[in-house]
């Protein structure tokens, strides 16, 4: 994949103050980058060091919709909320900040600076002086360079050194400084020799009847998928073990592999993994919070200042077929527009007693290009 021109472009002119210039270059782009969380969050944060605060707002939301747990894009919430100020909601964001990242210097510098003006006055007054609230401005990205311009750097540098030196190196053995992501360690996950003797029970009622070498087979196979990054995959072979007669202690091994999953984004989730509605309703236990993305349409829109609601048309994307009316529910406002195709990136919720799935939500994406 090459280096992306104009997020580094743009990026190399913001960080030498150019921000006009930066953000003409990116906008001129914009149907380019629809469902980018780069290209928002680099808008985003631009914005905000060139003083454009709605704008850098509206970016924010946008990329939000994309992905929810980012560090710096929670630092660009805190400090809308800070300019308010809205204390308790900044708080909120920087305490988030700190969860993900304990030694984070932003949102450590931005609590202190709330408990040293503790008074509404005192901290406009801090806000409002030059040069003051900016030093709690996430930076600026670095040029988004790629893999395969670093290697091809790497090469160059590596060649130069060949014809110079006159030393001859295998351009197989050239270690490449750009890896892909490496595997999940999983030592601690692996049953024991006793845990693969015990694996199921014997009597009792459940959904699931598996012999001994299922279960097995099917913890094993969900945690090469765990290794490999496909937790929602996985998640489908450790809720059928924990519908079934597998033993307790399996079932105990199946929850702290779930417990070790991501929440996914769009820009990572592995659509290959994605289930169908169909394949949901027909056994809709195995897909207990497992993540997915559907498309369709918006209707029935609830919008309050603390969560979303709406029934999410599933497969009337193309106003043609109608695959099932699943509700969603957001805990955030998420501003909706019930005119075009939306793709919804939520995990699958239900009541065990009636099988009525929902959606928790986690992202949207919404562009004319889904039409």
């Amino acid at each position: 994949m090459r280096a992306d021109p104009i997020l580094s472009k743009a990026a190399i002119l913001a960080k030498k103050g150019d921000y006009d210039t930066a953000l003409k270059i990116l906008r001129d782009e914009e149907d380019k980058y629809n469902g980018s969380f780069k290209y928002n969050y680099l808008c985003a944060v631009i914005s905000l060091h060139a003083g454009s605060y709605e704008d850098s707002r509206e970016y924010l939301n946008y990329a939000r919709k994309i992905r929810q747990k980012d560090v710096n894009l929670m630092l660009c919430f805190a400090v809308h909320y800070l300019r308010r100020p809205n204390t308790v909601q900044a708080v909120n964001y920087y305490l988030d900040v700190l969860e993900m990242d304990p030694k984070n210097k932003i949102a450590k510098k931005a609590l202190a600076v709330i408990r040293n003006y503790s008074s509404s006055e005192s901290l406009s007054e801090w806000i409002s002086a030059p040069d003051k609230l900016n030093k709690l401005f996430p930076p600026i990205p670095a040029p988004l360079i790629t893999a395969k311009t670093i290697i091809n750097g790497a090469l160059i540098l590596a060649a130069a050194v060949i014809v110079t030196l006159g030393i001859l190196i295998a351009v197989k053995t050239l270690p490449s400084p750009f890896k892909q992501r490496s595997a999940r360690p999983t030592e601690e996950f692996v049953l024991s020799s006793q845990e693969r003797k015990e694996s199921v029970e014997i009597g009792g009622y459940y959904r699931y009847i598996l012999t001994r070498d299922q279960a097995i087979s099917h913890y094993d196979r969900a945690l090469t998928l765990f290794t490999s990054y496909r937790d929602e995959a996985a998640k489908i072979y450790l809720n059928r073990i924990l519908e079934s007669n597998a033993s307790e202690g399996l079932k105990n091994r199946a929850r702290l592999l779930i417990s070790n999953m991501e929440v996914p984004g769009f820009d990572n989730f592995k659509r290959n993994d994605n289930p169908s509605l169909t394949d949901v309703r027909k056994e809709t236990p195995v897909y207990k919070d497992v993540h997915v993305i559907w498309k369709g349409m918006a209707t029935n829109i609830e919008l309050t200042e603390e969560y979303t609601k709406f029934d999410l048309l599933v497969g009337y994307d193309t106003r043609t077929t109608l695959e099932g009316i699943i509700p969603v529910n957001f805990k955030i406002p998420v501003s909706i527009n019930t005119e075009r195709p939306l793709e919804v990136l939520g995990k699958i919720s239900f009541e065990s007693s009636y099988n009525d799935i929902w959606l928790v939500g986690v992202a949207i994406h919404q562009s004319g290009r889904l039409e």
